[in-house]
C-alpha cells in the first residue's frame, strides 16, 4: 500500500509529459481543414504570384488539388491579418456572430467542397484575396464576400494554353535588345544622334560671326556706293 502513491504520481507525470509533447506538435486548427492532417506549407510569394496570374487571366493551369491547398493557405494567411483573429472568443462572437476559428473552418470547408474543379468565380476570389485589406477593412464584410463567391455550383476546367510566366521569360532576352535596335533604326532612317552641347554652342557662335560679317559687308557696300555717286561729275557742269 505504501508504493501506490508513488506509482500514481509517476503515471501522472508520464501522462502530463505525453500531453505536453502532443500539444507542442499540434498545428492550430486555423491552419488545418476540418481537423485533417496539416497540409504542407507553401512559399507565400510563390502562391501570391500564381493567384495574380489567375486574377489577371481568369484561367488556371495547376492541378486543382494542389491549387486548392494554395488558395486555402493564402486564405488563412489573409484572415489571420485582421484584428478579429487576436480577440477573445467572446469579442469575436459579438463582432462576427461566430468565433474566428469557426469562421475560418466554414470558409475553408466551402472551398474544399469543390472536388472536380474550382468555382467559376475563381478569378474574383483571387482578386479579393490579393487585396482584401484595401477592399474590405472589416473581417465580417470580407467573410461575406468570400462566402458569396464560394456558394456557387459551376466549375472551371484547367487551361491548356502556355503558362503566362513561361511566355514572359522567353520574351525577356528579346526585350534586352529593343533599346539598341531602336537607336540603330533612328540612324538608318536619317535621324542624327544627339551631339555634345559644346559642339552646338560652337556652331551657334560661328553662325553669329557669319551673320555679323554679312551685315558689315552690306553696310560697307552701301557707303562705297553712296560716295561714288556723290563724286561723279554731272553733265551740266
Amino acid at each position: 500500500m505504501a508504493m501506490a502513491p508513488t506509482e500514481n504520481s509517476e503515471q501522472s507525470v508520464a501522462l502530463c509529459n505525453d500531453a505536453e509533447h502532443r500539444e507542442a506538435n499540434m498545428v492550430p486548427n486555423s491552419l488545418n481543414h476540418g481537423g485533417v492532417e496539416s497540409k504542407p506549407e507553401f512559399d507565400r510569394e510563390e502562391v501570391r504570384g500564381i493567384l495574380e496570374v489567375i486574377a489577371s487571366t481568369g484561367k488556371f493551369w495547376h492541378d486543382w488539388d494542389k491549387l486548392r491547398s494554395m488558395i486555402s493557405f493564402h486564405l488563412k494567411q489573409v484572415l489571420s491579418e485582421y484584428p478579429e483573429a487576436k480577440m477573445t472568443n467572446e469579442e469575436q462572437s459579438a463582432r462576427l456572430g461566430e468565433t474566428y476559428t469557426e469562421l475560418v473552418k466554414r470558409l475553408d470547408e466551402a472551398l474544399h467542397s469543390f472536388d472536380e474543379g474550382p468555382p467559376f468565380t475563381l478569378q474574383r476570389l483571387c482578386e479579393i484575396l490579393l487585396a482584401a485589406r484595401s477592399i474590405y477593412p472589416n473581417l465580417s464584410k470580407l467573410a461575406l464576400a468570400l462566402e458569396k463567391n464560394l456558394l456557387v455550383t459551376s466549375t472551371l476546367t484547367a487551361c491548356m494554353d502556355p503558362y503566362p510566366q513561361a511566355m514572359q521569360k522567353l520574351d525577356e532576352p528579346d526585350k534586352a535588345h529593343e533599346v539598341p535596335q531602336l537607336q540603330s533604326n533612328s540612324i538608318q532612317n536619317g535621324v542624327e544622334p544627339m551631339v555634345d552641347g559644346d559642339e552646338i554652342m560652337a556652331e551657334v557662335q560661328e553662325a553669329d560671326i557669319d551673320d555679323d560679317m554679312t551685315i558689315d559687308m552690306e553696310a560697307f557696300e552701301e557707303i562705297v556706293g553712296s560716295s561714288e555717286s556723290n563724286s561723279t561729275p554731272t553733265g551740266n557742269s
